[in-house]
């Protein structure tokens, strides 16, 4: 049956607004201006250098948010004081115990790799299941939050999925990810988190450019969309670095690039390219 495509509003920093039918997603609720710092734990500060592209405020009626893990450049301060609290959170287990007695967000799921829930709205729903992702080497992880990926198989109520997207989260590109192509061969759309963060001492705790372009080649999405790639200080690897590797491997047509406040649509009826 035909779909009706999805289309993703770019916010800023990993804030994308996904909306298929009459259901509307939320990632990675990221609301703090220019100038206001992030906490990314362990006394590490980050100041942000854009502005969203929308506020709270402006968003339409949420149908769920999905949360990689829990840094104030993912989910800070704003977004806890003014999205809806009775919406579905669904993120990761270290994350769910952590808002279980710290916020009050009233529906919240926390998942375990390849755990999934199945949200609804209308004649459309959305079955997220979290995927693999590792915030950094080796024992590094264990100054980090557990951190997911999560594909989304949007499509009609209790039919077949029609459209399928890969959001990596903040990950690094290790081998566990290799399990994403194994049980998803066909992915509409990857949003890729990118950036390079980079720590004090040099440790890389996301995808820089080559990796990035490493993760295209693994998953081969049928299109892509980067984000988190300039929004902070410790993001070192811009945005260049990413579609300089693309066109040089010859992949630069899958990579929809999107600026903060454009909408690109993807998909729609019968299987149609993205516009």
């Amino acid at each position: 049956m035909d779909h009706p495509g999805l289309s993703l509003t770019f916010i800023g920093t990993a804030t994308v607004l996904l909306r298929y039918g009459d259901l509307t997603l939320l990632t990675d609720p990221n609301f703090l201006h220019r100038g206001q710092y992030a906490w990314l734990g362990k006394g590490l500060v980050s100041k942000r250098l854009t502005d969203p592209a929308l506020t709270p405020a402006q968003l339409p009626p949420l149908d769920g948010i999905v949360l990689s893990h829990l840094h104030g450049d993912h989910f800070d301060r704003v977004a806890r004081r003014e999205l809806a609290k009775d919406v579905p959170l669904v993120t990761t287990r270290h994350a769910h115990r952590r808002l279980a007695v710290r916020s009050p967000f009233t529906d919240v799921t926390g998942l375990a790799t390849w755990e999934h829930r199945t949200l609804r709205r209308g004649d459309a729903q959305v079955r997220i299941t979290a995927a693999p992702a590792r915030h950094a080497p080796g024992r590094w992880q264990a100054l980090l939050p557990e951190v997911m990926g999560s594909v989304l198989e949007f499509g009609p109520v209790d039919g077949d999925p029609q459209l399928t997207v890969y959001v990596t989260g903040d990950t690094l590109n290790v081998p566990a990810l290799a399990e994403v192509p194994r049980r998803y061969p066909h992915v509409d759309l990857a949003v890729v988190h990118l950036g390079g963060t980079t720590l004090p001492g040099g440790l890389l705790v996301t995808m820089d450019g080559v990796q990035g372009a490493d993760l295209l080649d693994l998953v081969r999405p049928a299109a892509a969309v980067p984000v988190h790639v300039d929004d902070y200080g410790v993001f070192k690897s811009p945005l260049s670095d990413f579609r300089a590797e693309v066109a040089r491997r010859g992949g630069g047509s899958v990579v929809r690039y999107v600026a903060r406040g454009e909408t690109a649509v993807f998909g729609g009826p019968a299987g149609a390219p993205p516009a």
